[in-house]
C-alpha cells in the first residue's frame, strides 16, 4: 500500500483521543495507522511555546499547518524552477549540497533552501531521474540513514551517561527504574532475539521476543510492552551503547520514560539485567530456537523468573515485591 500522509481528520481524531487520555496504540487501531506513525506525528506537529508552557499539546488544525509548511519546504526545488536549474547547475559544477545552500544564505539571497532539501531532491524520484547523485563529492545510489551519518557521541550524547543519571537510581531508593538489554543468539537461529528489561528495585523480569535487531522494531515493541504500567512505573531505563538502542529518542516523548547509557564496554554498570540475562539463559541457550517460541512460552519463562525467591529482596520473589510497590501507588 502506498504510503499516505495524516490528513486534517485524522488529526483532529488525534487531538480528540489524546484529550480523552486515550494511548497511542488506541489512536493508532481507531484511525488504521501504525503506532510509530502517530508518535511521529505528535512530536513533530505538536505545539510548543515556551512563554506559555500549559498551551503545550496536540492539536488538529495546528499539526495540519506544520505538515503543510514543511511538505511544502520540501518539495521547494520542485515548486520553483529557476532555484531548481540554478542548484543543479552548481552540482554539476562539483559543489556539494552544503556549499550550495552557504552560498545562497552568503549572498543574502530571497530564496533559499537547505543542504537537506537539497539531498531530499536529490535522492528523490526528481533527482533520481536526473541521475543527480553522480555529482555529489561521494556518491552513494541512495542516502544513508541518519543514524548512520551521527557522530556516536551524538546518538548516546553526555547528558545521557550514567553518571549524570539521578544518585537515587543508584540507590535502588525508587521502584520504576529498570535496565534493559538484548540476548542474542547463535548465527542459525536467524535474526530473532530476546530484550531483556529488570525492574532494578524488585528485580522484576520482563523479556521479549523481536523477530530482528533493528532499532526502529525494537523501540516500537518495547514501548508496546512498557506502555500497560502506569507512568510512574516506568520512569527510567539503563541501557548499554548497543546500536540497537539508538533510537532511545523515542522513549521520552512515546511513553515518558528517560534513558540513561553506561560507559562503553562497561556492562557491569547494569547489573541487575546482566544477572537476569545468566539466570535467564537456562531456559534460553545461544542455541535456543528462539523464532519458534510463542509468547506463552515467554511469559512462562518470566513468570519462573519472577516467582523464584531472592536473597536480595528477604526471600520475597520479585512477583511479590513488583505487586507491594504497585499497592503503594494506589
Amino acid at each position: 500500500m502506498a504510503h499516505t500522509e495524516l490528513d486534517l481528520r485524522e488529526r483532529r481524531v488525534i487531538e480528540d483521543m489524546l484529550n480523552a487520555k486515550m494511548s497511542v496504540r488506541k489512536i493508532a487501531a481507531e484511525i488504521g495507522r501504525h503506532v510509530s506513525t502517530i508518535y511521529r506525528d505528535i512530536k513533530r506537529n505538536g505545539y510548543i511555546d515556551d512563554e506559555l508552557p500549559k498551551l503545550n499539546g496536540y492539536y488538529g488544525m495546528v499539526a495540519q499547518r506544520s505538515a503543510r509548511q514543511r511538505r511544502s519546504r520540501r518539495w521547494k526545488l520542485v515548486r520553483l524552477v529557476e532555484l531548481r536549474e540554478a542548484v543543479i547547475e552548481q552540482l554539476k559544477e562539483g559543489w556539494s549540497p552544503e556549499q550550495i545552500a552557504g552560498r545562497l544564505q552568503f549572498e543574502g539571497q530571497s530564496v533559499r533552501v537547505s543542504h537537506e532539501t537539497i539531498y531530499a531532491y536529490v535522492y528523490g524520484p526528481n533527482g533520481q531521474s536526473k541521475e543527480l547523485a553522480r555529482y555529489l563529492p561521494n556518491r552513494r545510489k541512495k542516502r544513508r540513514p541518519n543514524h548512520s551519518r551521527r557522530p556516536r557521541g551524538l546518538v548516546f550524547p553526555p547528558d545521557r551517561s550514567i553518571h549524570e543519571r539521578p544518585d537515587y537510581v543508584k540507590t535502588r531508593e525508587t521502584f520504576g527504574e529498570w535496565e534493559g538489554d538484548l540476548m542474542i543468539f547463535e548465527r542459525a537461529q536467524g535474526k530473532t532475539n530476546v530484550a531483556s528489561l529488570v525492574e532494578r528495585k524488585t528485580r522484576f523480569a520482563v523479556l521479549f521476543r523481536n523477530n530482528d535487531r533493528s532499532t526502529t522494531h525494537l523501540m516500537n515493541k518495547l514501548m508496546s510492552v512498557m506502555e500497560p504500567l502506569p507512568q510512574p512505573v516506568r520512569k527510567s531505563i539503563t541501557f548499554d551503547r548497543g546500536i540497537e538502542f539508538r533510537n532511545w529518542r523515542k522513549l521520552k516523548p512515546g511513553i515518558g520514560t528517560e534513558a540513561w547509557f553506561c560507559d562503553p564496554q562497561s556492562p557491569w554498570q547494569k547489573g541487575s539485567v546482566e544477572n537476569l540475562n545468566k539466570r535467564a539463559r537456562r531456559y534460553l541457550p545461544r542455541d535456543a530456537p528462539v523464532a519458534t517460541l510463542s509468547n506463552r512460552d515467554m511469559k512462562s519463562i518470566c513468570d519462573r523468573l519472577n516467582n523464584t525467591p531472592r536473597k536480595c529482596l528477604g526471600w520475597r520473589t520479585p512477583t511479590e515485591a513488583f505487586r507491594e510497590e504497585l499497592m503503594k501507588l494506589r
